[in-house]
């Protein structure tokens, strides 16, 4: 569904552009074309879907031929809301997505976000010339008014087409859907179409800039070399090697040169490698003791643990993936406080950013050790027979991914709102239970954010899949790692 022509005309007339385990399947062994094939269908199930279901419903009245009762103007948190649904309905959705790639479209789409609307709100900065390499994007002339909300929704659309743009033909439908029945609500509110084509002209604008930038940083179409068959594993005792029970069916790791990726901020590509436990075999021996409680627990896991394990398991074949999980919960914020535009998308901003860059030096770290998983020390060391409760991921273990994109949601989102929110994580309600692990999906409930991300890493001790000095390090680094993005200059 298009846009009246006259929106998308190529004038720019109004602002000015400056230079410039098996049992799922999630990771199959790329195709010919180096593009990985995913496993099962997602569950068509979860508060996402439900929500989104309800927008695209509500589209179906804005159809050419249907009767158009007057509509109540979209508030400014659902507008940002339904894009931020329909963004991890599109991660959920398309092929070949993978954690570390979800993360990077998440930081360049809240990005866009808030770069679309800041120049509205003077108490606030863009963070052009902040961030790493981030040229000064364009400006609106200052004697033209810009409808920042139509901005915003022709940005979100713009960059989520470009960035997915292996996603379906029926994906792209949404999105052109979506931001036809934004924009049909916010015209009806207008009556000068010069400024309603010079908003959505603007917001366009940005998004393409961005984009072009995001095309420089080393992870364009990262979904086209997930597995590298050429990389030269690194060899010997304590190294990570394919297990048998295992997410992947193939025997190269996930993403091997994404940490020399570019990240959004400078200073999070210079903080230093943080120290791991040394590889050692005797028993009592400190790096013995991490695993051997690994091994422990896994022998003695409760229902509850059971159902932590596989709600913040976040398979990619299946879900919007462990940073979608924290951009699902950001979005569930600005449903119950409601904040006015520039807050949302300042808040997106903030989450896609800190995310992204979480996962660049996780993966950083991660091949600077290429550490082992428990399932392979302790069928060699401890017990032969011995198989995690969650199968493994296919990389290296050291510091784990959950921990840290966990640590700097945490930081990000207590920073923006508070120590002690409450609230619910409905991210997977409504599933269908995990019939291989005999397992249901139990929602849960946290008194803060930092509480949210200890479980979030507890969840992959408790899998099997990760010693407690993973989670503690990816807690910690994720924390300071979010500490850069939340102190950039922005407001005044």
């Amino acid at each position: 569904m298009k846009i009246m022509e006259s929106v998308f005309e190529s004038s720019t007339a109004g602002f000015s552009i400056e230079p410039r385990h098996f049992s799922r399947g999630q990771f199959i062994e790329p195709t010919s074309s180096g593009n990985a094939r995913f496993g099962s269908p997602p569950s068509p199930k979860g508060d996402t879907g439900i929500r989104l279901v309800f927008w695209l419903m509500v589209a179906v009245l804005f159809l050419p031929g249907c009767a158009k009762a007057p509509q109540a103007p979209i508030p400014d948190h659902e507008i940002t809301a339904r894009w931020a649904d329909l963004t991890l309905h599109v991660t959920k959705t398309t092929p070949a997505n993978s954690p570390t790639y979800a993360a990077r479209c998440l930081g360049y789409i809240g990005l866009t976000m808030y770069e679309s609307v800041v120049a509205g709100y003077p108490e606030y900065n863009s963070l052009a010339g902040q961030l790493n390499g981030l040229p000064k994007l364009p400006q609106p002339a200052l004697d033209q008014a810009i409808d920042w909300r139509l901005a915003l929704n022709a940005g979100q659309a713009a960059i989520l087409r470009s960035i997915y743009n292996q996603t379906s033909d029926e994906n792209k439908a949404k999105i052109d859907s979506l931001e036809q029945v934004i924009f049909e609500n916010i015209a009806a509110q207008q009556n000068d179409k010069a400024l309603i084509n010079r908003s959505v002209a603007y917001g366009k604008a940005v998004s393409e800039q961005i984009f072009d930038w995001s095309k420089t940083d080393g992870g364009h179409r990262g979904y086209l070399k997930n597995f590298d068959k050429t990389y030269v594993q690194p060899e010997g005792p304590g190294k990570w090697k394919p297990a048998l029970f295992s997410q992947s069916f193939s025997h190269h790791p996930l993403h091997p040169h994404w940490g020399g990726n570019r990240m959004f901020l400078k200073e999070n590509e210079a903080l230093e490698i943080p120290k791991m436990i040394e590889f050692d075999t005797l028993k009592g021996s400190p790096y013995y003791q991490q695993m051997l409680a690994v091994y422990e627990k896994n022998k003695s896991l409760t229902t509850e643990e059971k159902q932590t394990a596989i709600w913040w398991a976040d398979d990619p074949d299946s879900t919007f993936t462990p940073p979608g999980h924290s951009y699902f919960l950001a979005t569930q914020v600005m449903l119950e406080k409601k904040p006015g535009l520039i807050e949302c998308a300042a808040a997106y901003a903030h989450l896609g950013m800190a995310l992204s860059d979480a996962y660049v030096a996780c993966w950083k770290w991660k091949y600077h050790y290429f550490s082992e998983r428990p399932n392979a020390y302790i069928t060699q060391y401890i017990d032969q027979r011995w198989e995690s409760f969650w199968p493994d991921p296919p990389f290296p273990a050291f510091p784990s991914g959950h921990a840290i994109q966990g640590g700097a949601a945490a930081e990000v989102l207590t920073h923006l709102f508070g120590e002690n929110y409450a609230f619910d994580d409905r991210s997977h309600e409504g599933r269908w239970p995990d019939e291989i692990r005999g397992t249901k999906f139990v929602g849960c409930n946290f008194k803060s954010f930092q509480e949210m991300a200890e479980q979030c890493a507890h969840s992959r001790f408790l899998g099997g899949i990760h010693t407690p000095q993973d989670n503690e390090t990816g807690l910690r680094e994720g924390k300071r790692i979010a500490k850069n993005v939340t102190g950039l200059r922005w407001k005044n």
